[in-house]
């Protein structure tokens, strides 16, 4: 039996990586996860068949490019609701004021008040937001919480974000729906609207 391919964002650590391995779990499949730099190198190995599905958040600044490239080949499959690692920002302590703050731009600009930094830089994953405040290239990221466990006598906690339930996207090979609406009557939301009814 083979092994089910799923690409995602890299480098390890990521959201996508943490999302797409618990999406795994969830449907208790025997499959692996390999990560790519970016979207684009990611789609080149789906069309090569490298991997079988893409899982990408559907707020990440490449998804409406990646959604509406080759869409007579690539299609969604699925969504799903998913909560990711607790974010925070950080600061490294001999700053006393940030001015600086690297983040993942657009997708998480309005998570905090950002307005007492006078400069937004742009990363394109977490991982890289940090590594770029531990090099000192920015004051403050807004990133994992978890960052801050490891690096106490370095980094100060200027906020706990938490955490939003961010809706994802998988990609496959296969068409899932022949122009009708693929959704799940017993889902979450089904049970909700069930309940305003009987109200």
């Amino acid at each position: 039996m083979s092994k089910i391919r799923f690409g995602t964002l890299g480098p390890s650590g990521t959201n996508h990586e943490y999302v797409a391995r618990r999406y795994i779990k969830f449907h208790e499949l025997d499959a692996d996860v390999r990560l790519y730099d970016n979207f684009d190198d990611a789609l080149v190995a789906f069309d090569c068949q490298e991997i079988d599905y893409l899982i990408q958040c559907a707020v990440h600044p490449d998804t409406p490019r990646v959604m509406g490239s080759n869409f007579r080949e690539r299609f969604v499959v699925d969504t799903f609701i998913s909560p990711s690692h607790t974010l925070a920002i950080l600061t490294r302590k001999e700053v006393v004021k940030p001015e600086t703050i690297s983040l993942v731009s657009p997708a998480t600009d309005d998570y905090a008040d950002l307005s007492a930094y006078s400069m937004l830089i742009p990363a394109v994953s977490i991982p890289l937001a940090f590594d770029r405040l531990m090099k000192g290239e920015c004051d403050s990221a807004l990133v994992y919480h978890y960052y801050f466990d490891s690096n106490p006598e370095k980094l100060r906690v200027d906020a706990t974000i938490g955490s939003p339930d961010d809706a994802w996207i998988v990609y496959g090979k296969q068409r899932v729906g022949e122009g009708e609406i693929v959704a799940a009557r017993d889902s979450a939301v089904s049970k909700q609207f069930a309940q305003i009814q009987r109200s």
